[in-house]
């Protein structure tokens, strides 16, 4: 049974990483939109412990320029989302995580851009993390400093965002790799060592019948 033991290590380790792997990188979203056109406002919370289960609700506000308080714009629960601002209507949809409502990927997608939507956003994670004797609740907020413009002019700050979104995908991949190669190699060792131990133990019973039938030979003299 002792040799069992790398080998359910390394199961155990391989879930870890597959469920790691579904996990997310924060993303800073991108800050210029072009008029007329669709853009979407980034907002990604990751979860600190992926294999705590946890459920949250998304809410949206937006601070035009040269204005002092924010106004509630959008809203995501279990039910769906819903635009609580007339400026926004039927301009959002939900461009965040789908069929589950432990949501880490908040990102909504403003349709026909326009002028009057430069400003500041804020989107909220009202998020429950459920523990086995007890419910943590906990609020994370992202801000995005939208500037709408007549023609696209793409900037430094976009262009390193994606070149670091596409980096934490591929160090990802990379890393689930690497433990599937180490736990491969140790299933293998544990497969050889049971091996062994198994010969040995033929062998040792081999050798023991053999020196049993001996004895018996002698006496029989």
């Amino acid at each position: 049974m002792a040799a069992l033991h790398p080998l359910l290590l390394c199961l155990l380790c391989v879930l870890f990483v597959h469920q790691c792997h579904g996990a997310c990188a924060e993303v800073d979203s991108d800050t210029e939109a072009v008029a007329g056109k669709g853009f979407k406002l980034g907002c990604i919370s990751c979860k600190k412990r992926s294999e705590v289960n946890g459920a949250a609700t998304v809410e949206w506000y937006f601070r035009a320029k040269g204005e002092a308080d924010f106004v509630h714009i959008y809203t995501y629960n279990e039910g769906g989302g819903s635009i609580e601002n007339e400026q926004f209507s039927e301009r959002v949809d939900w461009n965040g995580s789908k069929r589950s409502n432990d949501i880490q990927d908040a990102s909504i997608y403003l349709l026909n851009v326009t002028f009057n939507d430069s400003g500041t956003y804020r989107c909220f994670f009202n998020r429950v993390l459920f523990y086995s004797n007890y419910e943590y609740t906990t609020v994370v907020s992202k801000v995005v400093h939208l500037s709408v413009v007549a023609k696209a002019t793409r900037g430094m700050a976009s262009i390193v965002s994606e070149v670091m979104m596409y980096v934490s995908i591929i160090g990802l991949q990379l890393w689930l790799l690497i433990e599937m190669i180490y736990c491969y190699r140790k299933i293998a060792a544990a497969g050889e060592e049971a091996l062994r131990e198994a010969a040995n133990a033929e062998y040792l019973a081999i050798a023991s019948e053999s020196k049993d039938n001996c004895a018996g030979v002698q006496v029989g003299e």
